[in-house]
This record gives C-alpha cells, sequence and structure tokens, in this order.
C-alpha cells in the first residue's frame, strides 16, 4: 500500500484544540519531526484538517 510522509512544519499555537489533537494523533511530537503513514481515507481526512500546519510528500524516500 502507498505511504504518506507527513512533516509538521508550522506550530499549532493559536489554532483550534482540534486541530493540535489532530497533530498528535498522527504521531507528530514536535516541529520538523517527520512521520510515515498508510496512505488511507482517514489518514488522508486527518492531513486535510490540519493542511496548513504540515507538508506532505509521498512514498519512502530513504
Amino acid at each position: 500500500m502507498a505511504k504518506l510522509r507527513i512533516k509538521w512544519v508550522r506550530s499549532g499555537i493559536g489554532y483550534e484544540e482540534s486541530q493540535r489533537r489532530t497533530i498528535r494523533a498522527l504521531g507528530l511530537r514536535r516541529l520538523q519531526h517527520e512521520v510515515v503513514r498508510e496512505d488511507s481515507p482517514t489518514i488522508r481526512g486527518m492531513v486535510h484538517k490540519v493542511r496548513h500546519l504540515v507538508s506532505v510528500s509521498s512514498g519512502e524516500e530513504g
């Protein structure tokens, strides 16, 4: 199955609590942290909710 590489690039300060919880639910712990997740509709929806705080690329480059 395809993978998504998700990187937290912008602070959640000043945004809704639900968006900060979504960042944590994706497995991101601190700024500039990257995680690789399976590409699924659930993960895509979470990324869409915080798209202004993260950057996303496909695959596992390295």
